[in-house]
């Protein structure tokens, strides 16, 4: 017999079901139905109807919320760029940065991502696991249910592997999907004896040979920065990766403009950071299926400029919305919070920041999410208000009063 279970009644239910990945959105383009319920079979969205109805036609469902008329209910949310996989703390980078230091320059002295690579790599394969399974249970309790981890903290071989291991023994200890991105182009080692291009040679010829055997990553990112890697050879490697079957990202114009143009002439699955992209890079996101990624947990870590989402909507990109949740520039990791600072501060409508963390930002990862329809899994999240547009109004302090992922529900 089908277990059945009958979530709501529901106050306000959107579904985002039928909104443009493209461009601009009117908050007049969000359909929000009323006194709704989510009807869930086998851990699958079975029915979307009328509180009442389902009430009357599944009497022996399972109730879930019934009693409690003041909720709304949307698709759990996505978090298409972080580096979740670390060890150790980066509190002296934050110090430094607060008293005057900018990023590159204590990069430049031997903090930054060096000192997070030191600390990873002392860190074991099941003490990652462990610390990534207490950072996506934070996220369930956002409300988030899919997250994109990096690598990037091992920049050698057997450290490289060792993430991405840990991502895949993660991935199958919790009810959250994780994706994991080889981000072996960082930077280039401190203990690599030669050139930036030789170091990214190494990971084609050594690294990436291996990660395809065990399957460990479909998809590859590049740090195209000064201080990382250059234009020209970020190029070369990217063309490689797709040759082997990989899809691209690519952390670009986060203090200088110019490598989104790579990407979206790369056709990469999306362009990350964007702080610096200008008017000219703006422009080239229309008719572009690369997703343009606004990281608005680093420009607050780093006291920075944000990505130009409104010029970039304006321009018909595909806007999500991301933490880049690591331990040295976005060390927050809150989704809603930053999204709705960046909304306030770059003008988006509720439904395009709304769009940016569910559907949109599931297309940066070109996976099945951040929309809630009949028949797929049961990814959706609750919380306590009678209007959906109070949760961006809060700025992240109203919390998720439930998250659903499949069969299971995740009560707070």
């Amino acid at each position: 017999m089908k277990t059945k279970t009958l979530y709501g009644p529901f106050k306000e239910l959107i579904t985002m079901e039928g909104l443009p990945l493209h461009g601009p959105l009117k908050d007049e383009d969000l359909t929000v139905f009323k006194n709704q319920g989510i009807l869930v079979e086998e851990g699958r969205v079975s029915e979307i109807d009328s509180y009442n109805l389902l009430l009357q036609n599944h009497s022996k469902a399972e109730l879930r919320l019934s009693g409690n008329e003041e909720l709304v209910v949307l698709p759990a949310f996505v978090d298409c760029h972080t580096h979740i996989c670390w060890g150790g703390k980066r509190i002296n980078d934050y110090a430094l940065r607060v008293a005057g230091k900018t990023y590159l320059e204590i990069a430049a002295s031997g903090g930054g991502i060096s000192d997070t690579v030191n600390q990873t790599r002392s860190t074991s394969q099941k003490e990652l696991v462990e610390l990534i399974l207490k950072r996506v249970k934070a996220h369930i309790r956002r409300g988030i249910t899919t997250i994109e981890i990096k690598s990037g903290y091992g920049l050698n071989l057997d450290d490289e592997l060792k993430m991405l291991k840990a991502i895949k023994d993660a991935n199958e200890k919790t009810s959250a999907t994780l994706i994991p991105t080889f981000l072996g182009a960082h930077i280039k080692p401190k203990d690599f004896d030669g050139t930036h291009s030789d170091y990214l040679d190494f990971l084609i010829e050594n690294v990436v040979p291996e990660i395809k055997k065990h399957g460990l990553a479909k998809r590859a990112d590049i740090f195209v920065e000064e201080g990382a890697f250059g234009i020209e050879e970020s190029r070369e490697y990217v063309g490689k990766l797709k040759q082997l079957g990989f899809e691209i990202t690519m952390h670009v114009d986060q203090f200088h403009s110019g490598g989104s143009k790579v990407a979206i002439e790369e056709g990469c699955v999306s362009a990350d950071h964007l702080e610096y992209t200008d008017d000219e890079s703006c422009t080239l996101f229309n008719n572009s299926d690369t997703v343009a990624v606004a990281l608005p947990g680093a420009s607050l870590g780093l006291g920075m400029q944000y990505t130009p989402a409104r010029k970039l909507l304006e321009a018909g990109a595909c806007l999500a919305i991301a933490t880049d949740w690591n331990p040295g520039s976005a060390p927050m990791g809150d989704l809603i919070t930053q999204a709705s600072i960046l909304g306030a501060s770059e003008k988006l409508t509720i439904v395009e920041t709304l769009a940016a963390i569910t559907f949109r930002a599931a297309h940066a990862l070109r996976v099945d999410a951040g929309i809630l329809k009949i028949g797929d899994q049961a990814k959706f999240t609750v919380f306590e208000t009678n209007d959906i547009r109070d949760i961006f109004y809060q700025q992240g302090q109203l919390k998720p009063c439930m998250t659903v992922i499949g069969e299971q529900c995740f009560e707070y």
